[in-house]
């Protein structure tokens, strides 16, 4: 991602942050480049098992030109889909954890190497682009089906 594109997604994450500078002096500051931000303003995440994650990513992968911000976790147990605010809310799969309204995610910086924990598999371009839900799912069933075959 160029420079352009890292400064929008870095303004395009901390707006939803109580306090925006501080958490961009939080992404400078902190060793890990991580902070704390609330889900369900602009983007909730719908959290996936890494063994049905990485499937989902790649039928996703080749149904849109781009998806939605992806993260991972801790040795690629999880893997959240930044999908449209109110997803959770109505999300009613099983084996599928959510982050909307009331709830902070850990966010690295969108434009350093991950030092740990949580890293972009996709990070925001800082356009807002999010994952349809509806999408994703389908991606999720076709994903699991393929694991069954």
């Amino acid at each position: 991602m160029t420079g352009t594109g890292v400064k929008a997604a870095v303004e395009w994450l901390a707006s939803v942050a109580p306090d925006p500078d501080a958490c961009r002096r939080e992404w400078e500051r902190n060793p890990r480049g991580i902070a704390l931000l609330p889900a369900g303003r602009r983007w909730d995440v719908l959290i996936l098992p890494g063994e049905l994650g990485y499937p989902t990513l790649d039928v996703l992968t080749r149904l849109v030109d781009r998806p939605g911000p992806v993260l991972s976790d801790f040795g690629d147990a999880r893997m959240g889909f930044f999908v449209p605010p109110g997803t959770v809310a109505r999300w009613v799969g099983t084996g599928v954890r959510g982050a909307g309204q009331g709830t902070w995610i850990v966010v690295p910086h969108p434009g350093r190497a991950a030092v740990g924990g949580v890293r972009w598999l996709i990070p925001p371009d800082g356009s807002g682009t999010l994952t349809d839900a509806t999408l994703l799912e389908l991606a999720m069933h076709e994903a699991a089906a393929g694991r069954r075959e």
